[in-house]
């Protein structure tokens, strides 16, 4: 495992307050911290890992979902490899714009691999979101997959960064 990592360039998308920020830092930092800002415009992160014995350098875009930031959003795009799209599974409103958010996220390629993550499932009483209809939205837009994420308590973080950057190499005909 020596030589340069693969470095891969993944956005995450979707409405203010889903829960995108909470994420990275989840992940990245592995602390999970409940009061993070709102984020204006874009953010970025880093994060090294082994996946499948590949040296990865994951560059994560965090897109503010402000709606008055979406029109920035589309240059951010170019030559990203794959994106996390979120929304709050106690938040069936987030789900409302999700279009949008693939054609922000597609705008540079129309065949992007993308995840779709429903966010927040440490708050098992106040799920309100239609589990058919997340399936259908799933089918229509052709996302890789679907996963169930808390940052406060961890569950499933690692496993939907793992899933998307295994589906780019795949892509990349690097696995």
């Amino acid at each position: 495992m020596s030589g340069k990592p693969i470095v891969l360039k993944v956005l995450t998308a979707g409405e203010g307050g889903v829960g995108k920020t909470t994420l990275l830092h989840r992940y990245v930092e592995g602390k999970f911290e409940a009061n993070t800002k709102m984020t204006i415009g874009v953010e970025f992160f880093l994060k090294e890992v082994n996946i499948e014995g590949k040296n990865i350098m994951l560059q994560l875009w965090d897109f503010g979902g402000q709606e008055r930031f979406r029109f920035l959003l589309k240059s951010y795009t170019s030559g990203a490899k794959g994106a996390l799209l979120m929304f709050d599974l106690t938040r069936p409103l987030t789900l409302d714009r999700i279009g949008q958010w693939i054609e922000i996220c597609r705008s540079d390629n129309d065949q992007l691999p993308i995840l779709f993550i429903g966010t927040k499932n440490d708050l098992k009483d106040e799920i309100s979101v239609n589990e058919e209809y997340v399936e259908e939205l799933m089918e229509h837009y052709d996302l890789i997959d679907y996963l169930k994420i808390s940052s406060k308590t961890g569950e499933n973080v690692k496993k939907s960064f793992e899933i998307l950057t295994i589906n780019i190499l795949e892509e990349l005909g690097k696995l």
